[in-house]
């Protein structure tokens, strides 16, 4: 990736926490940072000239201020902060086009205690050109230990083998190469349909563990490419029979960062989630990363 990473801030926890990791991911792949903070005007209000300025001043000293801390911890990288009077959604969607990479925290400012999902983190998910990465409120690993958990940690992505993705497996072989770390690849399956039929009331073990070895060869055979363009991963595959939201949940418990694909709808000019990866971003136990794929 050789275009800049990109991040929007707005003061929250969950912002800082998506700069954090942004300029993470930039030191590691020595391209610049850029932070974006938009400051739309309030709608439906009327504010005096010197309200309107001061609103603006205290976003630019925030803004300052985050691009001064992470000058500092990471003095590798190049950082630039910039503001804008568009609305959040529309002007990420906009820096989007350039960038190589967009992190987000999973809410902003706005929303409501319980809240999991912003309405911004949520559109630029299902819209973004590039790959969005979405940080929750900053977790233990993150802080101070930062650097740390991103190089010891476990990278999941949600792969079928059936239909291999080539957009989600080469991201996720890639950030697990450039951090060190291991991946583990997981594919959900079910039981064919004439599993069951009116004659057929039970799924012998026999029958069972045939129909999970062909899963197994199938997931082998669709990684091989990935796995000898990225020779020094350690992979990890894991067939599960289970519904495929609840194998990446329970799959994300262990992860730095769980990969999940997006398909790209021409047909939507505001983008689109699969119910997958809707239900991911809303319960996952780490940051989510939303790969768009044409396929």
């Amino acid at each position: 990736m050789s275009h800049p990473v990109l991040a929007g801030i707005d003061g929250s926890e969950r912002s800082s926490a998506a700069a954090d990791w942004a300029a993470w991911e930039a030191a590691s792949r020595g391209v610049p940072l850029r932070l974006v903070h938009a400051s739309p005007p309030l709608p439906g209000t009327v504010l005096p000239g010197p309200a309107l300025d001061r609103l603006h001043h205290v976003g630019a000293r925030m803004l300052q201020r985050v691009v001064t801390d992470l000058r500092d911890r990471y003095p590798d990288v190049e950082v630039r902060g910039e503001q804008t009077d568009e609305a959040p959604a529309a002007a990420l969607l906009a820096a989007a086009r350039d960038a190589g990479l967009l992190v987000v925290g999973t809410r902003g400012t706005g929303g409501f205690d319980g809240l999991a999902v912003g309405s911004v983190a949520l559109r630029v998910a299902a819209a973004t050109p590039c790959p969005v990465v979405l940080v929750p409120q900053r977790p233990g690993t993150f802080g101070e230990g930062t650097r740390a958990a991103h190089g010891a940690a476990q990278i999941v992505v949600g792969f079928d083998g059936h239909h291999p993705v080539g957009e989600v497996a080469d991201f996720a072989f890639s950030v697990a190469e450039v951090r060190g770390a291991s991946l583990r690849v997981v594919q959900a399956w079910a039981f064919p349909a004439e599993a069951v039929s009116p004659t057929t009331l039970v799924v012998t073990e026999e029958d069972r563990a045939t129909w999970e070895d062909q899963e197994v060869l199938q997931l082998s055979d669709a990684l091989r490419p990935w796995r000898e363009k990225y020779p020094s991963v350690t992979v990890r595959t894991d067939v599960v029979l289970l519904h495929p939201v609840e194998t990446l949940l329970n799959a994300s418990r262990d992860a730095a960062l769980l990969v999940v694909g997006r398909r790209i709808d021409p047909q939507a000019t505001e983008g689109r989630l699969g119910p997958v990866t809707h239900a991911v971003l809303h319960h996952a136990r780490c940051p989510v990363a939303v790969v768009p794929h044409a396929g």
